[in-house]
């Protein structure tokens, strides 16, 4: 391979940033062209890819979010357009993605591979932690610890006027945020 394409997808997650720097730093160290593909599945379907630099990820790493946006594509439900995003890649000459998401950005990335055979690795990203095979994604101790520190907060308001208070984090269909913070 000579050119890759990175990408951010579903929600964001703190970490991700990180992630696309070390991809593309290690990418450009082994001589290999990367190009960057903004708001996840929409950017690969719409042709929002260009190329990218160290420049590019320098003094990205302690910023929220992610640089090349994220977001979920319910058109790349579709096999028409997943095929239309797989023409984007090959007109461009790229010939292997980096998908960092969750769940439903990994199930997307599997239909890319079964449908059009494009190379895709995946880097888990998300605070839900619901990623099997990996002990701890990336977001999910970000995530664990603002809930801590939310928490700690309350706890001394609800002790002060003699209260139960109740919390919720988020977590969707993964009770992970929700078990380590209890914990």
């Amino acid at each position: 391979m000579k050119r890759i394409g990175v990408f951010t997808s579903g929600g964001d997650a703190p970490g991700m940033n990180a992630a696309i720097r070390a991809v593309v730093r290690m990418a450009i160290a082994k001589k290999l062209e990367v190009f960057g593909i903004r708001q996840g599945y929409t950017g690969m379907i719409d042709g929002n890819i260009q190329q990218v630099f160290p420049r590019d990820v320098a003094n990205i790493i302690q910023r929220g979010g992610t640089v090349l946006k994220t977001g979920r594509s319910q058109e790349f439900l579709k096999a028409e357009f997943r095929a239309k995003a797989a023409e984007q890649i090959r007109t461009l000459g790229i010939e292997g993605l980096v998908c960092i998401g969750g769940d439903g950005s990994f199930r997307g990335a599997h239909a890319l591979w079964e449908e059009q055979r494009i190379p895709i690795i995946g880097i888990p990203g998300t605070i839900d932690n619901d990623i099997f095979g990996s002990d701890n994604t990336i977001g999910f101790d970000t995530a664990v610890n603002t809930a801590l520190d939310a928490i700690d907060k309350i706890r001394d308001t609800a002790a002060s006027h003699d209260r139960l208070f109740i919390v919720e984090v988020m977590g969707r269909n993964s009770g992970h945020i929700a078990c380590h913070v209890g914990l």
